[in-house]
């Protein structure tokens, strides 16, 4: 999955630089960044910031990794590059939530480069007169369409690899002395005006500046339980609870009916006779008629509910299409992703449930074990076990790490990841 980026990098060649996932040789810093976030966006089971509406670290880590690495820097500048750039995209998307959606723009990517750009800045000791300029840069880099969604293509990963990739190239651009427009994010012709069309000074990025460096976003970036769209985990969260370790058939199941936020019908349910035949793993991901079907007949929706065989299993087909939805007014979107679910049973049983936060959020977090048996579960389909051991303990240990070359050695063994 997302292996065409590491292959396409790896054919430019380059400096041997910065390691990269699943791969024998380094790359040149921008190539293993754009390499290595198309990687970890290919599961669609990384982190989300709920207010900014992306996902951050698939294109903070790899750029700075990448940048760190090629720069010889301990992990304790690498973690703090990290953070710095995930405050940067969180308070760009979270100043005009869900509106970059609305217009058919990936947030991930369009504020991703912004971040991806300050981490390079950051851990190649750019000024901040320097850093201004590699910004001005790398809005006019800035893309990513939801085009993908008409026929579930998988184009979403390359949005993070373009994001981490034109943030390395734009911060060295402005060290070499390349001019970029300081306005770039609020002028007359900055970001929101050309993305949103939105007229100067009606999008409040003041108030997100305001408080930066004393409040943090970054820890309300939401972990992912299910390898799906995050506005669709409320509801799978809630049906797995109404569950209780049990799984129906299909003839138990007279009518299922989900609730989203209004803001999330477009993604994860409509149009609703394609979400309810997905044709790809990636329509899949995007399915919530399909997700919630495949939680109520196998108790799950993980890595293997996305292979060929499991989207075509037509006694999932046969529960997706009694799907219905509801968007109730939630007072905690968009703190978070709410959901919920109601599932009346051919008996006239009806379980419901309704998750106002979803788990993995900072009010239903997942425990430390749970992201550390989420980390093995997935690194073992592509990992022998010393190797996850390995890499285990040098995340674990990554602030102390002073040979960053060395702690990511386990990634280049990784191999095609196989269905559990």
């Amino acid at each position: 999955m997302a292996g065409e980026g590491r292959q396409a990098m790896a054919e430019l060649g380059g400096e041997a630089q910065a390691t990269v996932i699943g791969h024998e040789t380094r790359l040149p810093a921008p190539n293993a960044a754009f390499a290595n976030a198309m990687l970890c966006h290919g599961l669609d089971f990384d982190d989300t910031h709920s207010a900014s509406v992306s996902h951050v670290s698939t294109v903070t880590c790899p750029t700075a990794l990448a940048v760190g690495e090629a720069q010889g820097l301990p992990g304790s500048d690498v973690l703090a590059a990290i953070v710095g750039a995930a405050e940067v995209i969180t308070r760009i998307g979270g100043a005009a939530s869900g509106l970059f959606h609305a217009r058919g723009f990936h947030p991930t990517a369009i504020c991703g480069i912004f971040g991806a750009t300050c981490a390079a800045a950051r851990l190649t000791g750019s000024d901040s007169r320097t850093a201004a300029s590699a910004l001005g840069i790398a809005g006019s880099m800035a893309s990513g369409l939801f085009a993908y969604l008409e026929d579930g293509t998988a184009t979403k990963p390359i949005h993070p690899a373009w994001a981490a990739h034109g943030g390395v190239l734009a911060s060295r651009l402005a060290a070499l002395g390349a001019e970029g427009p300081p306005s770039v994010i609020e002028g007359k012709f900055g970001l929101y005006h050309a993305f949103l069309g939105a007229e100067r000074g009606s999008i409040d990025i003041d108030s997100q500046l305001a408080d930066l460096g004393s409040r943090w976003e970054t820890p309300r970036i939401a972990y992912k339980p299910f390898p799906v769209c995050h506005f669709m985990h409320g509801s799978l969260g809630a049906a797995a609870d109404v569950l209780a370790g049990r799984t129906l058939s299909p003839e138990e199941i007279a009518a299922v009916v989900v609730t989203v936020p209004a803001a999330g019908v477009s993604l994860v349910l409509e149009p609703a006779d394609k979400k309810r035949l997905p044709r790809s793993d990636y329509e899949g991901k995007f399915s919530l008629q399909y997700a919630v079907a495949s939680m109520l007949l196998r108790g799950h929706v993980s890595v293997s509910d996305f292979t060929d065989d499991a989207i075509a299993d037509p006694a999932v087909l046969a529960v997706a299409a009694k799907v219905m939805y509801e968007t109730p007014d939630y007072p905690t979107y968009p703190q978070a992703f709410p959901g919920g679910v109601r599932v009346t049973l051919t008996d006239g049983t009806t379980l419901e449930r309704d998750f106002p936060f979803q788990k993995g959020g900072p009010e239903n977090p997942m425990s430390a074990d749970e992201v550390r048996e989420k980390f093995r579960a997935n690194a073992e389909l592509a990992l022998p076990v010393d190797a996850v051991d390995a890499l285990e303990q040098a995340i674990l240990a990554f602030e102390q790490q002073d040979d960053l070359a060395a702690a990511l050695a386990p990634l280049t063994a990784v191999k095609e990841p196989v269905a559990a």
